[in-house]
């Protein structure tokens, strides 16, 4: 049976992929500093997916430990075949122009949104080479290619996902990496970020991840992708 790895997996997007991949017959081993909350998620994942092994981690994503944890408990379900880096924070909440960005919340998401899903990647890359259809799917966004106003931060962070995602895709052709924008989705995120933006027409996370999970399940080439492109069949 296939395993993944999905970070940030508590709520939102991470914990509806990794509801959708039980759903889909793989086991899930799923992160989130909020045990209680973590819980919980497993408690959807785990209906999700009858006879499917749904493993809690819980833990910072900056700790090298916690990465380690994650990894080792893939290995305890047989290998790893998927590695989902979600977990993000936005460095300010709600999202302020670069002139009044606190330079500690940015050093924090350049930890959570970048040096940590490099890390674990590091990490997890012995096992994802074993498993002959090793992929990384790490999630960007629209503000890594495009310069909002208040977004700059955050973005930045983005941004070098994206560079990170397509120099390991060269790195490792053995792998599948994709870098992929959700888009903008109703989430306890995005109403942090910008509290007050309407979210009622904004898709759940939910009905954006079963695009997503093209990539997993049609094995699409390493590159970066779109929600709304893999939704319409014209991916990139």
């Amino acid at each position: 049976m296939a395993v993944a790895i999905v970070t940030g997996a508590s709520r939102g997007l991470g914990r509806a992929l990794a509801r959708q991949l039980a759903g889909r017959g793989w086991d899930v081993v799923v992160g989130a500093r909020d045990a209680t909350a973590l819980g919980d998620a497993v408690e959807l994942v785990d209906r999700a997916g009858a006879g499917v092994r749904v493993v809690a981690v819980a833990g910072d994503v900056t700790s090298a430990a916690h990465r380690a944890g994650l990894v080792a408990a893939a290995r305890e379900l047989g290998g790893l075949d998927l590695l989902v880096n979600n977990a993000a924070v936005l460095g300010a909440e709600p999202l302020v122009p670069l002139a009044e960005q606190p330079l500690e919340g940015f050093r924090r998401a350049l930890e959570v949104n970048l040096v940590a899903p490099l890390g674990l990647v590091q990490e997890a890359l012995p096992l994802l080479r074993a498993s002959g259809r090793g992929a990384v799917l790490n999630l960007s966004s629209d503000a890594a290619v495009v310069a909002y106003a208040t977004w700059g931060a955050y973005g930045a962070t983005k941004a070098g996902v994206d560079l990170l995602s397509g120099a390991l895709a060269a790195e490792e052709p053995g792998l599948r990496v994709w870098w992929a924008d959700p888009g903008s989705m109703a989430t306890r995120m995005m109403a942090a970020a910008e509290p007050e933006e309407d979210l009622a027409a904004l898709p759940t996370p939910e009905e954006v991840a079963p695009a997503l999970l093209r990539l997993v399940e049609e094995g699409l080439p390493s590159g970066r992708y779109t929600a709304e492109g893999l939704a319409a069949g014209v991916p990139k």
